[in-house]
């Protein structure tokens, strides 16, 4: 999902941190004190890119076969999906503070502390899932009363759809939390093999449960969701395989297990602010979709398809930005200033050119891009005009993007947070109301988006004369 891991590197940053400046045997034992940046960047981003493009790959697969049931069922879909993105906020940003408090205990070579991290951070995305649960049993029919109250046909599909996806979401809460307690002792080949594992079965499954295929009965949406769950659930148990019976430093066991309320209170003190962090995307998305769906239905479903397919173009940047962090962090803890700002100018260098690929997709081939879509006439043209419109803010969002891990990195994450608001909330939408109130015009909405980059990126840039004012100009040349 859209940002939906962008904050996985924080736990990274918090943990380099805590170096002890100045010791250059640590410097001269870690790789991301002696290796040229430009190589360190690549090896440390490619696995992380490969996960991230999985992830994306997964939902816009997912979309290209609900399209061909119905625009209406991608309609009910895309009204589904912050509730989507809401619980992989939830469950990242748990992880992420799991991740940071099993590194810190690892690293004081404290096993007993760190198992106890990993077995109450499980604890507590269980317990996330079945508040999710619930919502899937009594809110999700007053959810989409909210939007398409007189669509009864999107209607329908919507509930049956997110019911599926709520009810049944045990396997992308646990699986993300093995995949994190995986990541803090650096075994991310782990993490691939359950994103490739979730994100395959998801595309096998997809037209055969959708269309009826190989024997199976014809589900149409909620085959979609019974497949996306299905993929989850299957990561899930590869994920238990690989935490319970090969060889680890972390051990968990739920026997004669209590609840550490110290321990659930310094998994959330790091993971709460991710988790506000990412929801604010859910928060927008259903802004937008309240907004649209005034005009028709239609531009709904073409928001949809844009928020998915513009991930593939933003998860490489989110990848090369997450490495970047732990490399920026390391060597600011080791007052490595050089080193620093060599990998800040890289990773903005390559965020440029991917974004700049991205932002030439789109404007030469959006029919192509829509056409994958079965798009009828009229969400060809609204998606076309939308993508031409919205792209030119990549540009912009990779140095937002760019700066805001320089902040983390270096410990100003409330920086990091100001420029989500702006970038997602609080520029974002009132431009693109005050658009649609002063002009009533759909294709103009779009372009909220690019405005929105421009204002989080001078204020970014405000930030980032401060940080090197505050810290930068401080270390030593």
């Amino acid at each position: 999902m859209k940002h939906d891991r962008e904050m996985g590197g924080e736990m990274e940053a918090r943990e380099t941190l805590e170096t002890p400046a100045g010791s250059e045997l640590l410097l001269q034992s870690n790789k991301m004190g002696v290796l040229p940046e430009g190589r360190l960047l690549f090896s440390m981003s490619l696995p992380v890119v490969i996960s991230m493009l999985l992830q994306a790959l997964y939902n816009v697969v997912d979309s290209i076969f609900v399209t061909r049931v119905s625009e209406d069922a991608l309609t009910a879909v895309s009204l589904a999906f912050p509730i989507q993105m809401l619980m992989i906020a939830v469950a990242v940003g748990t992880g992420v503070g799991m991740n940071a408090l099993i590194s810190r205990k690892l690293g004081e070579q404290r096993y007993a502390e760190a198992n106890a991290a990993a077995t109450n951070g499980l604890f507590i995305l269980f317990i996330s899932f079945l508040v999710f649960l619930l919502f899937g049993l009594f809110g999700v029919r007053p959810f989409f009363d909210a939007f398409v109250a007189d669509e009864p046909e999107i209607h329908e599909m919507g509930v049956e759809y997110l019911t599926i996806c709520c009810t049944l979401s045990f396997g992308i809460f646990l699986q993300i939390g093995v995949e994190r307690i995986m990541q803090a002792q650096g075994k991310t080949v782990y993490t691939m093999l359950m994103q490739l594992t979730g994100a395959v079965i998801n595309i096998i499954f997809d037209p055969i449960l959708i269309f009826g295929l190989l024997g199976f009965p014809k589900l149409g949406v909620a085959g979609a969701a019974y497949a996306t769950v299905g993929g989850q659930i299957m990561a899930m148990l590869l994920s238990f395989f690989l935490l319970f019976c090969t060889r680890h430093d972390v051990k968990v066991s739920f026997r004669r297990f209590r609840p550490s309320g110290d321990i659930i209170r310094k998994i959330y003190a790091v993971g709460v602010p991710s988790i506000i962090m990412q929801a604010i995307g859910t928060v927008m998305n259903l802004a937008m979709n309240a907004l649209l769906i005034a005009y028709t239905t239609t531009a709904v479903a073409v928001f949809g398809v844009y928020f998915k397919i513009q991930s593939i173009v933003f998860m490489p940047v989110l990848g090369m930005t997450s490495a970047a962090m732990s490399i920026i962090a390391f060597n600011y803890g080791a007052r490595c200033k050089k080193r620093m700002l060599r990998t800040w100018r890289l990773t903005l260098l390559a965020s440029l050119a991917v974004m700049a690929a991205g932002l030439v997709c789109f404007q030469v081939f959006p029919a192509q891009i829509f056409s994958l879509f079965e798009a009828s006439d009229e969400a060809l043209r609204i998606g076309t005009v939308a993508l031409r419109i919205i792209s030119p803010s990549f540009l912009f969002a990779a140095i937002g993007i760019t700066n805001s891990t320089l902040f983390q990195a270096v410990n100003r994450g409330v920086y990091s947070m100001i420029m989500s608001l702006l970038r997602q909330l609080v520029a974002l939408v009132p431009v693109a109301l005050l658009i649609s109130v002063l002009t009533h015009d759909l294709d103009l909405i779009w372009l909220s988006f690019t405005i929105a980059e421009v204002f989080s990126v001078v204020v970014s840039l405000f930030m980032l004369r401060r940080v090197h004012r505050t810290i930068l100009d401080k270390l030593p040349a």
